[in-house]
């Protein structure tokens, strides 16, 4: 008789660790662990604290996703989103765990202009794309049971409450409220994903016990300045919003100008098709309103 699931969920308080944590069926034991708990940069520790709580799974949502400042720091960027997540594949081979993993789509230089498929070449723009992918790549060398999933432009809850940094949805919607005009990009396609909705897909995907790629996002395509301006219409929101090109705007790093993922390992495994960016958006301002109002006002 195999020994029932443990899942260490790694980033537990983060924008998609909290929405995995909420979305957790029951079947097996759930280790949530936030920063005050688990510090991957401290790979002796980390490797103690895994040994003794001994997961089936280690669920690495931890990274840094600072895509423009990785241009400066790159040695940081390089820290976490490699050489912690080498160490963390190391710990999970050593204790027999399966190590799952998220990486993104900016480790592609979007140069297709139809979805990505999991076994396409990668080749990263910036420094953080670069991060990322080598640890994908340690990720998969170090551990043989590992779930490598790469995710998009994720936006949920945890980011409304201000208390796990921001999304896009969020950026605009503050930038709005503060009444200035807003440039963005239009010539950046990708698929915004709604956490709530990955956070399923993730547990679908350890159920199969299926390791591999997959790809995880939002169904369809948008550019930027599409998103930013639906997000307004949903909000009712009158904005000066200008479509500029990414040269014109400007950023530290270069981003793909299609990166689109798509979900054929998902599809193997018969899982239904995530929902579209659109109805992802909806539920995510259902919820955000719910929030909203919930929250206690301050006299």
């Amino acid at each position: 008789m195999s020994e029932p699931a443990r899942y260490v969920i790694i980033g537990a308080a983060g924008q998609l660790g909290t929405d995995l944590v909420r979305a957790f069926d029951g079947a097996g034991a759930l280790v949530p662990l936030t920063h005050g708990d688990i510090d991957i940069l401290d790979a002796a520790r980390t490797a103690e604290t895994l040994a003794a709580l001994r997961p089936t799974h280690v669920i690495n949502t931890a990274a840094w996703n600072l895509v423009d400042r990785a241009e400066d720091e790159p040695q940081s960027a390089f820290a976490l989103n490699r050489d912690a997540v080498g160490t963390l594949a190391a710990s999970c081979e050593r204790i027999g765990a399966a190590f799952v993993h998220f990486s993104t789509d900016y480790v592609f230089d979007g140069g297709k202009r139809s979805p990505y498929a999991e076994d396409d070449a990668p080749n990263p723009l910036s420094a953080y794309g670069e991060s990322k992918l080598a640890g994908e790549r340690l990720a998969r060398e170090r551990c043989a049971r590992t779930f490598l999933i790469r995710v998009a432009a994720l936006f949920g809850i945890a980011r409304a409450t201000g208390k796990s940094g921001t999304n896009f949805v969020e950026t605009m919607l503050r930038a709005a409220s503060a009444g200035r005009p807003l440039r963005v990009v239009a010539d950046q396609i990708t698929a915004p994903s709604y956490t709530r909705d990955v956070a399923g897909a993730v547990w679908h995907i350890l159920r199969a016990g299926r390791p591999g790629v997959y790809h995880v996002s939002g169904h369809g395509e948008t550019s930027w300045y599409d998103f930013a301006g639906e997000i307004f219409r949903r909000e009712g929101i009158a904005v000066s919003l200008t479509a500029v090109t990414a040269q014109e705007f400007g950023a530290r790093a270069k981003r793909p100008a299609y990166s689109v993922l798509g979900h054929g390992a998902l599809r193997a495994l018969g899982y239904a098709v995530p929902l579209s960016w659109m109805d992802g958006l909806t539920a995510y301002l259902s919820e955000r309103r719910a929030v909203t109002s919930a929250a206690p006002r301050v006299p």
